[in-house]
């Protein structure tokens, strides 16, 4: 049996030494996983395991405050305000019996979210995800809910003729 499997200390201890020579180092052998060094030079032993409480989290690119931070909190999250606005608009609409104009207000709100990610360095917490995804998500969502707004029944403005004959021949082809 290995002397490291007969003492753990002993073996976290000849880990976490440090060694000045760095012909010494060049021999040393690591016998339990170890990370980065910490601050002061000494590697820390760790495990394969995830932590059970995450200590911190990566700001998504483009996370930062919309305006300088001596700025009131809602003048640095203008963006999402914005956004979460005209949805509130839009759903005030839709309750009113304005549902076309209301689920279009929405949709166009999505994809202005979208465009501001898209031109905007900064967007607070419009930034959920990377730029990327943040972009195809807003924007995706956006324009098929704008497209849906666009052929709700009575009298659409859109008229799509596959998605026509598509519904005739699954309700006609089930019976």
């Amino acid at each position: 049996m290995p002397a490291e499997a007969k003492d753990p200390e002993r073996a976290a201890k000849d880990v976490e030494h440090e060694v000045p020579d760095p012909e010494e180092q060049a021999e040393e052998t690591v016998r339990d996983a170890i990370s980065a060094p910490d601050a002061e030079g000494k590697p820390r032993r760790t495990t394969r395991r995830f932590p059970l409480f995450t200590r911190d989290t990566a700001r998504p690119e483009g996370g930062g405050r919309a305006a300088p931070s001596d700025a009131p909190a809602p003048a640095r999250q203008w963006p999402i305000l914005a956004v979460c606005g005209v949805v509130g608009l839009g759903l005030l609409l839709t309750a009113l019996d304005l549902f076309r104009y209301g689920t279009l207000l929405i949709g166009l709100a999505l994809v202005g979210g979208a465009v501001l990610r898209w031109v905007m360095p900064g967007v607070g917490m419009l930034a959920v995800r990377s730029r990327f995804t943040d972009i195809v998500t807003y924007g995706v969502l956006g324009l098929v809910i704008v497209l849906l707004a666009m052929m709700v029944q009575p009298n659409p403005w859109l008229q799509i003729p596959f998605l026509k004959d598509t519904l005739h021949f699954t309700v006609s082809s089930g019976g």
